[in-house]
């Protein structure tokens, strides 16, 4: 007996035998050798059509989905592959899966729910790459959209991992869903006294000024209140941003601008005081220095 005989022989050797069928050494090894080249092949291939369709500037959130679909498609392919190869028909697993799928529902009902919420986020896109988002009360840029969770870099830097089923169940702030305009305003009081008119047309001014601030829709200059201590002025206004530290920034300049503008026409910003008013008479009584 020669040396491929023997081969053959150890090969075709039987380990065990499962629904009629028969496990031999060789179909056994030809399991991880085919899911190895599944793997190589399945990257390979998303990572060509991943280079075709960025090159073709695709939507990045359109780009996830595509991946994903052929990732799910390439294992059910290749799953399906290696048990035709063994000559092991899907109906052996049958009550096997059915099993493991009962199991596996009740004792992880969450992954499930965060899995399909994750392909509704995919399909459906009420949450994008590069979306600025508020979730109860934290703010930050989406990063990736997962399977399983969605990654988001808060303001801070730091990273943050959302189970999808939560973006979906819960309030979302998306600032930037439709479009990257975004309104905010800036208050300041004055001390009475101060011409009121040219207190607006010097915050309209300064408003104005600045590069970010969108002139359609235009700012508008309101006179809010007589405070307690000051004339309230407010102005609304609008810009492009993408995230909340670029409105932070444009409110920063204004009031830059106005310190400069309310110190050349000599206004005032207000600070609080109070007037004290004594029944009856205060004496002064001075100490001799000893």
């Amino acid at each position: 007996m020669n040396y491929l005989d023997k081969l053959s022989e150890w090969l075709n050797f039987s380990l065990f035998t499962y629904a009629e069928h028969s496990f031999t050494v060789g179909k056994l090894l030809l399991v991880p050798l085919l899911l190895i080249l599944g793997v190589w092949l399945t990257r390979y291939l998303v990572g060509k059509l991943t280079n075709r369709l960025r090159a073709n500037n695709t939507d990045p959130n359109m780009v996830h989905l595509v991946q994903r679909l052929c990732y799910v498609l390439a294992i059910a392919i290749t799953v399906i592959t290696i048990l035709d190869v063994i000559n092991v028909p899907i109906t052996a697993f049958a009550f096997l899966s059915g099993a493991i799928a009962i199991g596996f529902g009740f004792g992880a009902q969450n992954i499930i729910n965060n899995f399909i919420s994750g392909w509704i986020l995919m399909w459906e896109k009420p949450i994008r790459i590069g979306d600025f988002l508020e979730v109860e009360g934290t703010k930050g840029i989406v990063e990736k959209i997962n399977t399983r969770s969605t990654r988001l870099r808060r303001v801070d830097g730091v990273h943050m991992l959302i189970p999808n089923s939560k973006l979906l169940e819960n309030t979302v702030i998306n600032w930037t869903l439709v479009d990257k305009l975004m309104r905010t305003s800036v208050r300041v009081g004055v001390a009475y006294g101060s011409p009121a008119k040219q207190v607006a047309a010097l915050i309209q001014q300064a408003t104005e000024e600045q590069p970010e601030v969108l002139n359609d829709p235009k700012p508008q200059v309101t006179f809010e209140d007589f405070g307690d201590n000051a004339l309230i002025f407010e102005v609304n206004f609008w810009l492009n941003s993408t995230v909340e530290g670029g409105l932070r920034q444009a409110r920063s300049k204004i009031r830059f601008r106005l310190d400069e503008l309310f110190a050349e026409h000599d206004i005032v910003v207000a600070f609080p005081q109070r007037d004290v008013h004594i029944d009856g008479q205060l004496a002064i009584v001075r100490q001799p220095k000893r």
